[in-house]
């Protein structure tokens, strides 16, 4: 018995790397008998079956698990957001993020564009990247013809699992190709051919570089709040998370409760009122949602 990672997963068989090599391997029926399913960054125990093939025994405890697509044990995220053509969107964004926390994937916020701002709209976005650094969030910005990005991006990839999301048409194809240049992703064309809305399958592979391994699906699309419980969503909003210790109920939801912090610090700055209506706006979706039987 031999454990490695699986890199890719195509067709019914997992390509298992073990110290350098890809062993392609076949999951045992168990898996499927418990409902389990073997994923890209899954570290497996395995068999050999001959020079380069085997099955996969053993699926080790994961960090965690994204459906779409499906991977599991990512360490960070870079999110890439345009700031014009589409214009920066705060709620958006924060739904990205409280969803990447419920997984504990640390995010890094990448926005691209700069150059199509005007110096108001500089302004306005300059004091958004401010109070996202203060919660503690990484932020990068980028021009249009910023070479810099790359050596700034790369050493974060060092020994980390990094997938990419974003907004659509922000350039999160182009960013790969530039990290990955032989990846070649069709930027634009592909969607242009397609029509709006419609995407070509591919499969899930990690890939190594710049001494780590990016996924080469550019980003993932799950990002309603199935998975996240009402008492679940302040921890998903760092700030709260730290202020509201200081609430009078234990598992206070920060709406009608007496003395809750986080409320307080909304009344005085040092909780951002767009955040808080977003938190508002997510509970509320976490509420309505259709029980699960």
């Amino acid at each position: 018995m031999a454990q490695g990672q699986i890199r890719k997963a195509l067709s019914g068989y997992y390509y298992v790397e073990q110290d350098g090599e890809l062993i392609q391997c076949r999951g045992r029926g168990v898996f499927r008998n418990r409902g389990e399913s073997p994923l890209v960054g899954d570290v497996v125990d395995f068999t050999r079956e001959g020079e380069s093939d085997g099955y996969v025994m053993k699926i080790h405890p994961r960090k965690n698990e994204l459906v779409r697509p499906p991977i599991a044990n990512i360490d960070q995220a870079i999110l890439v957001f345009s700031v014009k053509e589409p214009d920066f969107n705060t709620i958006l964004l924060d739904r990205f993020l409280v969803v990447l926390e419920s997984f504990h994937i640390e995010p890094i916020i990448c926005l691209t564009k700069m150059d199509l701002l005007t110096d108001e709209e500089l302004g306005q976005l300059t004091a958004y990247i401010e109070d996202y650094k203060k919660i503690g969030y990484e932020v990068m910005t980028t021009f249009k013809e910023d070479a810099s990005l790359m050596a700034r991006i790369q050493p974060m990839l060092a020994g980390k699992t990094t997938v990419l999301a974003g907004q659509s048409g922000v350039g999160k194809s182009t960013l790969l190709n530039t990290l990955i240049p032989e990846l070649n992703l069709k930027t634009g064309i592909i969607s242009q051919s397609l029509g709006r809305g419609k995407h070509t399958t591919r499969h899930v592979e990690l890939i190594e570089v710049c001494g780590g391994l990016l996924a080469d699906t550019p980003g993932f699309s799950s990002f309603d709040f199935d998975t996240i419980e009402k008492e679940e969503l302040t921890a998903c909003f760092p700030e709260f998370l730290r202020i509201s210790e200081g609430c009078k109920f234990r598992g206070c939801l920060h709406m009608k409760e007496p003395k809750c912090a986080v409320k307080s610090a909304l009344e005085t700055g040092d909780i951002k009122e767009y955040r808080y209506a977003h938190y508002e706006q997510f509970l509320q979706e976490i509420f309505d949602r259709k029980p699960r039987y």
